[in-house]
């Protein structure tokens, strides 16, 4: 089986992402330029569902370790799994050096201080629990997400 290579966009800002391997989980989304804090980075796209279908979604997703249904409001959802950009692959982290913005239905994420050349870019999920899956951003993370 070959295995996938990095992969380099160029997102709607005009900000140079890169896709690879992550230390957190999975693939990641890496800055391929210096990026300023409050940036917007990129928009997290995917199909727009209803609550009911993002908790059917994310039951299955869930048992695979993922969570891709992102909340707009009480009501509808992205779903990043269907459609999705490559924001979808960018992983959560306690601290993280990013965080989302929903406008409306569009959601951006957007650096939270500035980012270096290299560095993987994550944000906190805001999950607050209800999945039950144990954070990774570092391996003495009690944090479920």
């Amino acid at each position: 089986m070959a295995q996938r290579r990095a992969r380099v966009e160029v997102t709607e800002t005009g900000i140079r992402i890169i896709r690879k391997k992550s230390r957190i989980s999975g693939w990641g989304v890496y800055a391929s330029e210096p990026i300023n804090k409050n940036k917007r980075i990129i928009e997290y796209t995917g199909e727009k569902i209803s609550c009911a279908e993002a908790d059917r979604r994310e039951t299955k997703y869930q048992k695979k370790g993922q969570i891709w249904c992102f909340t707009l409001n009480r009501a509808w959802f992205r779903d990043g799994n269907v459609g999705g950009s490559m924001a979808r692959l960018i992983n959560h982290s306690c601290n993280g050096n990013c965080y989302s913005e929903v406008i409306k239905d569009v959601v951006w994420i957007r650096a939270s201080k500035n980012i270096t050349k290299g560095e993987e870019l994550s944000y906190d999920y805001n999950t607050e629990g209800e999945a039950g899956m144990r954070c990774r951003c570092h391996p003495t993370c009690t944090y479920k997400i």
